[in-house]
């Protein structure tokens, strides 16, 4: 099999990071990929690219199409391409490179709306397309590490702030930052969405910048979300409790803290702290600057934290994005579906759409509206 020509659409920030991948990945393996053509309206960044990569590039999508449809390329060449242009294109762009057999990677979010993603998909569908959608977050090494260790979790605790830029701006703060949230948790409940309560305010753009959202599942799982492009420090974490287990996740650092208790040692801890068990001597509660004690009827006394077992997993550090990447070319190439699927991408957005109803909802009662 020759190797997959890929083609990046639209060379904006997101753009030219997959530029930069598919041409590592290419170095890499060649036999794998070969990037093969930009399609970007704006000429500067045409001809820089075009200078930068030798590759061909074109202001439209038709003049790309028309070119690939011809020697050396022909529509049954192995071709797909990553969709990175803002938001509100995602449909347009996505149908006419499906309708010419391309396969595609659209950036999150997948569309603006569910029937445009029902129309991608539907068409996907059709044509045996492969559809991936860009929550590269689902491929963090620190994710992958809280799937293998999932047992029933009951309540998580998402926060996505970021400083205000002018990027994205064509969408709001659910749809720009917490859909990874929305997204991730999905995809560890894997239950359907019961409540959804949400609050959200525009802070320095027409568009709702700073949100908290409070979403209940059919399990009785609980997840607070918080989102903000207009912090003043960069936090991008996930909290999760299950049964005797607390994990903590960092995206940035890609970092994975687990504390697991012992059911036993909890058992005992409760038992011991209950009124008829706690010592009366006023040295059990502690003196000013020491660990209070905790002792029981017939035990030596016992240090709060007994039975706690704090890990710092060591994970190897990746590039989320290239991963994402790898996965869609393999996806390809074996014409399997991607771990982040247009199924998967499609209810990430219904959450967000939901949400941002919400917040609609509540600032009308509030008189913001």
């Amino acid at each position: 099999m020759p190797p997959i020509r890929v083609a990046v659409i639209g060379a904006g920030a997101f753009g030219r990071n997959h530029l930069r991948v598919y041409r590592e990945i290419e170095l890499a393996h060649p036999e794998l990929v070969q990037l093969s053509a930009l399609v970007e309206p704006n000429e500067t960044r045409r001809t820089e690219y075009e200078t930068l990569y030798k590759i061909p590039t074109f202001p439209t999508i038709d003049e790309f199409l028309a070119f690939i449809h011809h020697p050396p390329f022909t529509i049954h060449s192995p071709f797909a391409a990553s969709i990175c242009v803002p938001t509100i294109h995602h449909a347009t762009v996505a149908e006419q490179l499906l309708s010419a057999n391309l396969d595609i990677l659209i950036e999150k979010p997948f569309a603006t709306t569910l029937a445009e993603a029902n129309k991608i998909s539907d068409l996907a569908s059709n044509l045996n397309r492969i559809v991936a959608i860009g929550h590269l977050e689902r491929f963090n090494p620190a994710v992958t590490a809280v799937t293998s260790r999932l047992n029933n979790p009951m309540f998580f605790e998402a926060h996505r702030l970021s400083i205000f830029t002018p990027r994205s701006l064509d969408v709001d703060v659910v749809l720009d930052l917490m859909i990874h949230d929305l997204d991730i948790v999905l995809s560890l409940t894997n239950s359907p969405v019961r409540e959804v309560r949400a609050v959200g305010l525009a802070i320095l753009s027409k568009k709702v910048d700073i949100a908290n959202v409070r979403v209940e599942f059919e399990s009785g799982c609980v997840a607070n979300f918080t989102a903000s492009r207009v912090s003043t420090e960069q936090v991008r974490k996930l909290r999760l409790f299950q049964p005797h287990q607390y994990l903590s996740l960092d995206f940035a650092r890609q970092e994975l803290l687990s504390i697991d208790v012992d059911p036993r040692a909890a058992a005992a801890m409760a038992a011991m702290s209950s009124p008829k068990t706690l010592s009366s001597r006023p040295e059990a509660a502690g003196r000013s600057g020491e660990i209070p004690v905790l002792k029981g009827a017939h035990s030596a006394p016992t240090h709060p934290s007994a039975g706690l077992n704090l890990q710092k997993l060591d994970l190897p550090h990746a590039e989320p994005l290239r991963l994402e990447i790898e996965d869609f070319l393999n996806a390809v190439a074996t014409r399997t579906q991607p771990r982040v699927n247009a199924t998967s991408g499609r209810a990430a957005l219904a959450l967000a759409l939901e949400i941002n109803r919400e917040i609609a909802t509540h600032a009308h009662r509030a008189g913001l509206l």
